[in-house]
């Protein structure tokens, strides 16, 4: 079986676990995700099937949306509610200094990511460290937060819901902890779910037991997403003959397949009969289209 699934992933599990739920459902062994979701999380992960795991690299967004809630008045040693509590702080933010504060986290920020995380020093992830009671210091990076919008604001209890749409390598974990060091209280991440992410929604997303489900009645196929359509480029249309080249590892002439291509792109290749051939990554001089990955799920199942 070859292709995307997008599982609606359950709380308290990870990443690992819910591309097991997804294999054992429909009996593929070969599968990977598209990227970490944290046991706390739920939403969007996108699990590759079969042969669509090499395709994985090549998505052309990466951008992911968010939805929190964040905690004023409270800190924990991995930024979110699942960690030990550090510190407790009386909090009395208004919803006015929230969105005042808010506003300072739009657009280009800088951002340390979190012990706590995938990342790895010296081959080592970082979480690893950070169980053995190891902190080591950690270089900001560029991230872009495109939208922040809050939804709701306990004043009372002084928590607060936002949606976050931003680029890869934000870490919400670390939004949240910023937002509470700027407020003067601190802050911890209780709830979070993703809802997009590589270009896929919630609305292309199935639960465990519906998944459980369509397997059971052989309807996987029904929320089976294609290679070629979870790939989001340009389609360049060439003649069976080139199609089969392409798929042999030849390179295609732009003025044979008598397309104007820009130089350093990917395009997606497609037969005149339909059939999708795979990705290809044009020349510096835009002369050539040489193969960066071939498809041959339809052939041979990847």
């Amino acid at each position: 079986m070859t292709g995307f699934i997008c599982l609606d992933k359950p709380i308290d599990i990870t990443s690992f676990s819910a591309v097991g739920i997804v294999k054992r459902a429909v009996g593929e062994k070969k599968a990977g995700h598209t990227g970490t979701l944290d046991p706390l999380a739920t939403g969007v992960l996108p699990v590759a099937l079969g042969g669509a795991t090499r395709f994985i690299e090549l998505f052309n967004t990466h951008d992911k949306a968010y939805e929190a809630t964040i905690q004023l008045g409270m800190t924990t040693d991995t930024l979110d509610i699942t960690g030990e509590v550090m510190s407790k702080t009386e909090s009395h933010v208004t919803k006015e200094r929230l969105l005042e504060v808010l506003e300072g986290f739009r657009g280009n920020i800088r951002q340390v990511p979190p012990m706590y995380s995938a990342l790895k020093k010296d081959g080592v992830r970082l979480y690893e460290l950070a169980r053995r009671g190891e902190e080591i210091e950690r270089e900001e990076r560029d991230i872009t937060i495109y939208s922040l919008t809050l939804d709701d604001f306990d004043e009372e209890n002084q928590s607060f819901k936002i949606s976050v749409e931003c680029s890869a390598g934000t870490y919400i974990r670390s939004l949240s902890d910023d937002i509470g060091r700027v407020m003067g209280c601190g802050a911890t991440l209780t709830v979070l779910r993703r809802t997009k992410a590589l270009g896929f929604t919630v609305a292309d997303c199935v639960t465990e037991d519906e998944l459980k489900k369509l397997a059971d009645e052989g309807r996987v196929g029904e929320i089976l997403i294609s290679v070629e359509k979870a790939m989001k480029y340009d389609t360049v249309t060439v003649t069976d003959n080139q199609a089969k080249r392409f798929r042999n590892g030849g390179y295609l002439e732009a003025v044979r397949i008598k397309t104007k291509l820009k130089p350093g792109s990917y395009y997606k290749v497609c037969s005149h009969s339909g059939e999708f051939a795979g990705i290809g990554e044009v020349s510096s001089d835009g002369d050539r289209l040489n193969v960066k990955r071939v498809y041959m799920g339809d052939l041979n199942n990847g």
